[in-house]
């Protein structure tokens, strides 16, 4: 991982996303601001920093549902921004995202909504969407809710859910966006072991919002601090919240920890 004000050098072969230059604005507000960061293939990145520095925009942009002012974002070598629309939608296969909401399909039981995309997207059979979403589910411990409403499941339950429909589009890089921050606290614990689970047992990238500081720090190989749509420091779970050298870094941790 890599995070700087000047473009990157030329595409390494680990390098799955990458930024460069890369500016938002919402009005006369620049939620990013010339940023420049990249992520090696295989690597969970958790972005930290208050609450409107940038971290959410930089999700939604990978996922396409905002578009960045200025810059270029490439997904596994392929361009994201600027891009014609058909390779935007191969970039965007390889990218899966579990949001604040949980945003299932209220109609469709739980296996329908973990195979639903797999077999209208990707064009997988009925048969072996189902029989990977079963083992997802087995994965995320809701192998007996299969058949179950989301209206019939807990929060943490629908979240798990959500995880293993993103997961089920086999992606190269996960996307969790405050997955957490929706839950009553009880179950905020049963999601995040699911989440260390993948981390542990996968070679998923993970690129990851969140305030849960204990989390970031067992998940993370890098840890991105974000102020004012810039990384003003980044490094190790322990040389970022351990030993912060950005005073701003350690405002921040000071007043979450």
């Amino acid at each position: 991982m890599s995070a700087d004000s000047t473009p990157s050098n030329p595409s390494t072969p680990n390098e799955l996303i990458r930024f460069d230059n890369v500016t938002k604005r919402f009005g006369d507000n620049t939620v990013l601001d010339n940023l420049c960061f990249s992520v090696q293939s295989g690597k969970h990145v958790t972005l930290i920093g208050p609450s409107g520095s940038g971290k959410t925009t930089i999700l939604r942009l990978l996922m396409t549902l905002v578009k960045p002012d200025e810059g270029v974002i490439r997904v596994n070598g392929g361009q994201l921004f600027p891009a014609g629309e058909k390779e935007v939608r191969e970039v965007r296969k390889n990218i899966g995202m579990v949001f604040q909401q949980f945003n299932l399909f209220p109609n469709m039981n739980v296996l329908r909504n973990v195979t639903e995309a797999p077999v209208r997207v990707l064009g997988m059979s009925k048969d072996e969407a189902a029989e990977r979403a079963k083992g997802l589910l087995d994965l995320v411990g809701l192998a007996d809710k299969q058949d179950a409403k989301p209206t019939q499941l807990s929060g943490g339950q629908q979240q798990r859910v959500a995880i293993a429909r993103a997961l089920a589009m086999r992606p190269q890089v996960l996307l969790l966006d405050e997955v957490t921050s929706a839950l009553d606290p009880e179950l905020v614990a049963g999601v995040l072991d699911v989440l260390r689970d993948i981390a542990r047992t996968t070679d998923i990238t993970m690129l990851c919002v969140t305030h849960e500081m204990n989390f970031a720090r067992d998940i993370s190989d890098d840890v991105l601090m974000f102020d004012s749509g810039r990384v003003i420091e980044s490094g190790s779970p322990e040389k970022i919240f351990n030993n912060p050298e950005h005073e701003r870094t350690r405002e921040f941790l000071g007043a979450v920890l």
